[in-house]
């Protein structure tokens, strides 16, 4: 059971990878991403629900701080998904991937100040390893094919803040109560606060459309059980390991790219993915320990 929690989250980010893939699928048929993401997270707030819902009697317990850190998990969600989005529409997709992984350095800072974990050469070399191979495996590196602009960058590291904000979120939550209680607050905030800023009549036409399996698939893989493969596993592991351990998302939405899509990945994309992999590897040894 040594790897028992990383494992976990290593799945949610497979998890998260494959529901990135079908994501893209969606906005080449025309969705809007704002809509593809709350449709995500709501399919994943009902799956928590009836979960919660199976045993509402241990599940459910009466604190405040279990409420917050859940409403904070809810808001760092949603504006992970809701600034990344922004960051593509503003820059490109190799700036917003590359710039929402910083989320490690944030997590490293956040629990440095607060004396959450010690600071080490190990875990900001196994940080630096990580953001190379997110800049390899995004083609970030050259800077001819990619449009860069302020409102791009400040929403990428909008999104970052907010990936590292759900990490914390769901940490601390999950150290009070039940899974099933943190999820269905988290994604009941998370769902809220889409439904302000997404279109409605959009919103409404999914559910009539032929491409509702899709959307039913991307909320079960990206949200339902992704996240409590995460939530369970980051009760076992450091809030820095689980947001490092979850740089496999980019690697497995490329993967699918390449088996289902047709996409092709050059030498620099296989170096970095190669690099994200052995990193996570050596993280994960290093955690067991």
């Amino acid at each position: 059971m040594k790897f028992a929690g990383v494992g976990l989250v290593m799945l949610a980010a497979i998890c998260w990878g494959i529901s990135g893939g079908i994501a893209d699928i969606l906005m080449t048929r025309g969705w809007d991403p704002i809509v593809i993401s709350l449709y995500r997270g709501a399919v994943g707030f009902i799956c928590f629900f009836a979960w919660f819902l199976f045993r509402l009697r241990q599940n459910w317990i009466f604190s405040t701080r279990l409420y917050i850190w859940s409403l904070l998990a809810g808001v760092g969600v949603a504006g992970n998904f809701t600034f990344y989005f922004l960051s593509i529409q503003a820059s490109s997709i190799a700036v917003a991937a590359t710039l929402m992984y910083t989320a490690p350095v944030f997590v490293l800072f956040i629990s440095f100040l607060f004396r959450l974990e010690r600071s080490t050469w190990f875990k900001w070399g196994c940080i630096s390893g990580v953001l190379m191979g997110i800049i390899l495996l995004t083609g970030a590196y050259n800077l001819e094919s990619v449009t860069v602009s302020l409102p791009g960058v400040a929403a990428g590291l909008a999104a970052g803040l907010s990936y590292a904000l759900f990490i914390f979120g769901f940490k601390n939550a999950s150290s009070i109560g039940k899974p099933q209680a943190s999820l269905t607050i988290a994604f009941f905030s998370f769902c809220l606060i889409l439904l302000l800023i997404s279109d409605k009549k959009e919103t409404v036409e999914v559910l009539a459309s032929s491409d509702i399996g899709w959307f039913l698939l991307l909320g079960i893989v990206g949200a339902g059980i992704s996240f409590i493969f995460y939530v369970i596993g980051i009760r076992r592991t450091t809030p820095t390991t689980a947001s490092m351990v979850a740089m496999v998302e980019p690697v497995t939405a490329s993967l699918f790219g390449v088996l289902l899509i047709g996409d092709h990945l050059t030498t620099m994309q296989l170096l970095g993915m190669a690099l994200i992999l052995s990193t996570v590897t050596v993280l994960s040894v290093k955690q067991s320990d």
